[in-house]
C-alpha cells in the first residue's frame, strides 16, 4: 500500500496505539493525537520516523482544527482521518448525572463530529480521502446496561457516520466513510471508565470472546486497503445483531436469564 498521511485520535494507548504501530511499520506518515503527552510521545517513538505527536483535547473544536492544520503543514496533506478517541462509564441510565452524560457524549460523539467537519473540506478539495470512526458493538446490541451512556453515544456516532457517508457519496464517492465496531478488547478501557466497571462485569469478561488491540488494528488496516461502509471486528457479531433485531424482547430476556 502506498504510504499515506494518517491522523489518529486517542493514540496514546489501546486500539489507537496498536493502529499507530501497525501503520508505522508500513511506513505511513502519522499524526497522533491524545491528551496524555508522555504516553503519546512514547507511542510516537515506537511508531516510526515519520510521526508527529500532538497533544490534543478532541472535545475542543479549536484543538481538532489545530490538529488538522498541523498535519497538513507538516506533511502537505491528509489521506485518512481516524476518530478513535473514546471513554466509557460504568453507570446505569437512571443513575447518570448531567455532567457524566455530557462528558461521555463530548468524548465519543462531538469529538468525531469535530473531526469530520474539520477534515471533509480538505478531502473534497483533494478529491479523495477516508474517515474512519471507531464505534462499538454495544452501539448495535445493548449487552451491558452499566455502559448505557457509552452505548447511546456510540449509537449516535453510528447515525452521524451513516448520514455523512450518504451525503458525501452524493458529492464525491472517492471520499469514503467507514464505521468500525469492535467487541470486547483487552485494553485499559474498563479501568479508565468513569465510575469504574462493576466487579460482576469483570468476572464475566473471562467467558466472552476478547480480541487484542492488534487484532482490531488489523481489521482497520484492512478497511484502509479496501474501504467499506462498516466493519465488525469479530466474525460472530453480525449473527448476534440479526438475532437481536429479529426479536428484541426475547433477546433481552435471554440476557437477564
Amino acid at each position: 500500500m502506498e504510504p499515506k498521511t494518517i491522523v489518529i485520535t486517542g493514540a496514546s494507548s489501546g486500539i489507537g496505539a496498536a493502529l499507530a504501530l501497525a501503520l508505522g511499520a508500513d511506513d505511513h506518515r502519522l499524526v497522533l493525537a491524545a491528551r496524555r503527552r508522555d504516553e503519546l510521545e512514547a507511542v510516537g517513538r515506537r511508531a516510526g520516523a515519520q510521526v508527529i505527536p500532538i497533544v490534543t483535547d478532541v472535545t475542543r473544536r479549536s484543538d481538532v482544527e489545530h490538529l488538522r492544520d498541523k498535519a497538513i503543514a507538516t506533511f502537505g496533506r491528509v489521506d485518512i482521518w481516524v476518530n478513535n478517541a473514546g471513554r466509557g462509564i460504568g453507570r446505569q441510565a437512571l443513575d447518570l448525572t448531567d455532567a457524566e452524560f455530557d462528558e461521555i457524549m463530548a468524548v465519543n460523539v462531538k469529538s468525531a463530529l469535530y473531526g469530520m467537519q474539520a477534515i471533509v473540506p480538505h478531502f473534497l478539495e483533494r478529491g479523495r480521502g477516508q474517515i474512519i470512526n471507531i464505534s462499538s458493538f454495544l452501539s448495535r446490541v445493548p449487552l451491558a446496561t452499566y455502559r448505557s451512556a457509552y452505548s447511546a453515544a456510540k449509537a449516535a456516532l453510528n447515525a452521524l457516520t451513516a448520514n455523512v457517508r450518504m451525503d458525501l457519496a452524493r458529492i464525491n464517492p472517492n471520499v469514503h466513510v467507514t464505521l468500525v465496531m469492535p467487541g470486547l478488547v483487552a485494553t485499559d478501557f474498563p479501568k479508565h471508565a468513569l465510575g469504574g466497571t462493576p466487579a460482576s462485569a469483570s468476572r464475566s469478561r473471562a467467558a466472552q470472546l476478547t480480541q487484542t488491540p492488534e487484532q482490531v488494528a488489523d481489521a482497520i488496516v484492512a478497511a484502509i486497503r479496501e474501504p467499506v461502509a462498516e466493519v465488525y471486528t469479530q466474525p460472530e457479531q453480525p449473527a448476534v445483531v440479526q438475532r437481536y433485531f429479529a426479536d428484541v424482547a426475547a433477546f433481552e430476556r435471554g440476557l437477564m436469564a
